[in-house]
């Protein structure tokens, strides 16, 4: 499978390296906004993001996979290119372990050593990052992104666009809401609101983004 990777900065080496344990895969190019044109290098593509739009006019068989950890970055670059999902693959590093009830989305990236279990949903566009746990009957929506070692235990709810930072604990059954981030470390025990920022041990709200104060979003539900 030949694929081309969004974004070539250091997450990008995993996910080159995640690809390239699979004889079969081939990197053909890599594309950034750090380059302003078009150019090759060593038989590989380099150029900015948009340029994703030309190639798959061409090459009906490319996959593109995402190497940007910021999810609002994400989802605001397939909202530009406006590809067919058909475009996109899902890959996961063979040390992860995935129960076979797991449903996962397009685009989701599994890597090294994470451990997703029973009954899993997950969405398109996420990062399920290396030694991440994700426990049974855990939901999490898309453009989320579940850092190193981050732990959600059973029925977990990530609603879109939530960052849940490195060495976190979400206990069962809590919701975090839209486009919330959960600082590094944290422990989180109830249910947390969209678009704040969570920290510490217990977690609590430090902080709500412009987002919020534009919507009003102090939602019963994660109260």
């Amino acid at each position: 499978m030949r694929f081309i990777i969004i974004g070539h900065g250091g997450h990008s080496k995993v996910i080159t390296e995640m690809l390239l344990t699979n004889p079969r895969n081939k990197i053909v190019g890599y594309l950034d906004d750090k380059y302003k044109e078009i150019h090759f290098n060593k038989n590989q593509i380099y150029g900015p993001i948009l340029w994703a739009k030309v190639i798959a006019k061409y090459y009906e068989d490319i996959k593109f996979i995402f190497a940007i950890g910021d999810n609002k970055a994400r989802q605001s670059i397939v909202q530009n290119l406006n590809l067919p999902i058909k475009y996109y693959s899902t890959i996961t590093h063979h040390t992860a372990t995935i129960s076979p009830s797991v449903k996962m989305g397009f685009g989701t990236v599994v890597m090294p050593h994470a451990v997703i279990n029973a009954d899993v949903s997950i969405g398109n566009h996420c990062i399920i990052n290396s030694g991440a746990v994700v426990e049974h009957d855990c939901v999490i929506e898309d453009f989320v992104h579940v850092c190193p070692h981050s732990t959600l235990t059973g029925s977990v709810q990530l609603a879109e666009g939530v960052l849940s930072g490195a060495g976190s604990t979400i206990i069962p059954k809590v919701k975090i809401g839209e486009w919330a981030t959960i600082g590094a470390g944290a422990t989180v025990t109830h249910n947390i609101p969209p678009y704040c920022t969570a920290v510490g041990i217990p977690a609590k709200v430090k902080s709500y983004n412009q987002k919020s104060v534009e919507r009003g979003v102090l939602i019963d539900k994660y109260s």
